[in-house]
């Protein structure tokens, strides 16, 4: 099964359990975002990837430029661990993981989370690549992917207890759409993937494509 037939099939169950309300608050909010045109403006192929430098989740410092330095980077964007759309697409990676490190590129996620949050999440999914923290979602800002969740959908996420304030280091209502790039060993963004939609994300298949056109 594909990982986005995994969060459609995820998607259509989910349904199920959501009061028709709040499935209403979700479903106009997306509807606007998808008409913002952000994920257009959003970082794209051929545009030079904005340099970094973030927190891991064990504590250290990781830098894009030293990333790079051995070989291509395949950067994701998700919103959370409490997002479970974004934890399946994770383990989606973790699952080609030995894949994307034999064709010699680096695998990073970065969230808005605070490290302590990424810290649970890698561990809980045994992620064996960088889980980043991008508090305050500078980072998501230079590659065109933070928006503000609109404040029905921000009392929303209150109300399923989601607690953004505080997993979010005091910024609760920033988050990055979610976005996959391979970038290549100049910085520059050969693929990417984009959405407005936080159920679909990037095929690992395609990334490997991707990562194998570089060659």
């Amino acid at each position: 099964m594909s990982l986005n037939a995994e969060l459609r099939s995820f998607y259509e169950a989910r349904q199920q359990q959501i009061p028709a309300e709040v499935r209403a608050v979700m479903n106009r909010a997306g509807e606007e975002l998808a008409v913002s045109g952000q994920a257009e403006r959003a970082l794209s192929v051929g545009a030079q990837a904005p340099r970094f430098a973030l927190a891991s989740a064990t504590g250290h410092t990781v830098a894009l430029d030293d990333l790079l330095a051995d070989g291509p980077v395949v950067l994701t964007f998700y919103r959370g661990a409490w997002c479970p759309y974004c934890n399946i697409a994770l383990r989606a990676l973790q699952e080609h993981h030995a894949d994307i490190v034999a064709r010699g590129a680096r695998l990073v996620a970065v969230s808005p989370q605070i490290p302590d949050e990424s810290l649970s999440l890698s561990e809980k999914h045994s992620l064996a690549f960088d889980v980043l923290s991008d508090v305050g979602s500078d980072t998501a800002k230079q590659y065109g992917l933070a928006f503000d969740l609109p404040d029905d959908l921000a009392a929303v996420y209150d109300r399923l207890g989601f607690d953004l304030q505080r997993v979010n280091g005091g910024h609760p209502r920033t988050l990055p759409l979610p976005a996959t790039y391979v970038i290549d060993r100049d910085g520059t963004i050969r693929w990417a993937f984009v959405s407005t939609d936080y159920t679909t994300r990037a095929e690992p298949a395609d990334v490997l494509a991707a990562l194998d056109a570089l060659v």
